[in-house]
């Protein structure tokens, strides 16, 4: 019998940062290839995810890799490292998820999204700072969900919920699931799954299997491997990002704020109008 293939594709929070087990990371995808089909059907996963990684990384890297091992489910779950890059344009953006999103439908392989919440606000970054952020992960999450549509894929919205307030979901870093989150995660795309016919194993537990990290291990981890991620981020953000903070400032100041919000709406709807002339036949 052919096994049923699951290939995850994304960055570290699809690769399993804070969901260790043992010397290596599992989270979210692995928890949910376990029920993807019964337990007498074997299931070949693959995680090519890499921490760090952008939507340029899963068009030209991970997604060549997937597509040669003949995939029936695909998870692409990007964007976020996008946003925290100073090279950030939603142009670029939307033209690679639309290439990888069809060329996955094009195998007729079951492909699976997710609007992603906004860093800065789980980091608890000042507002001047965290807006910049936030408006550049809604339009990501905007573009996410009209390819999605387009694309006939599997959506999972996770941005504006519950969930997102509740510590004990998260990891000492704040960016990233903990075990429970993970599970969440993976519970949330197995119900989506199943409603399709697509899951048809039993549905991963949603109770932890280790116990929770204590306070000094949390911190520990902050000030040794939590620190390094943050710095190797804050390299080429860190300047445009208090360029785009201080533009906050002056237009809070002169109550022009809006003006932000609508020039980041054109933007997503140029973005997405031009995948759209892209694809007439007669476009040059």
């Amino acid at each position: 019998m052919r096994p049923l293939r699951f290939v995850a594709l994304g960055d570290s929070l699809t690769e399993g940062v804070g969901d260790p087990v043992g010397e290596a990371w599992r989270g979210w995808a692995a928890l949910l290839a376990q029920g993807l089909a019964p337990a007498d059907t074997p299931v070949d996963f693959t995680n090519l995810a890499v921490s760090g990684a952008q939507t340029r990384d899963v068009l030209e890297r991970q997604t060549p890799a997937a597509l040669a091992s003949e995939p029936d489910v695909v998870s692409v779950v990007i964007g976020v490292n996008d946003t925290l890059r100073c090279t950030f344009d939603i142009h670029s953006v939307a033209a690679r998820l639309d290439k990888v999103y069809a060329a996955f439908r094009a195998r007729d392989a079951v492909v699976m999204t997710a609007c992603l919440p906004d860093p800065g606000s789980m980091l608890g970054l000042p507002g001047a700072l965290a807006r910049p952020l936030a408006r550049r992960q809604r339009a990501v999450n905007t573009v996410v969900h009209a390819l999605s549509e387009r694309h006939g894929a599997v959506h999972l919205h996770a941005a504006e919920e519950e969930w997102l307030t509740d510590r004990a979901m998260w990891s000492a870093d704040r960016l990233h699931p903990g075990e429970q989150g993970h599970r969440q995660l993976a519970l949330r795309f197995h119900a989506l799954l199943a409603e399709q016919g697509v899951a048809t194993g039993a549905a991963p537990s949603a109770e932890p299997e280790f116990p929770a990290p204590t306070r000094s291990a949390s911190l520990l981890w902050l000030a040794t491997a939590g620190t390094g991620w943050v710095a190797r981020r804050c390299t080429d953000l860190l300047p445009q990002l208090l360029t785009l903070a201080a533009a906050e400032v002056r237009h809070r100041a002169r109550g022009t704020s809006a003006r932000l919000d609508l020039s980041a709406s054109h933007a997503v709807a140029s973005a997405l109008a031009a995948l759209s002339v892209a694809e007439q036949p007669d476009a040059a």
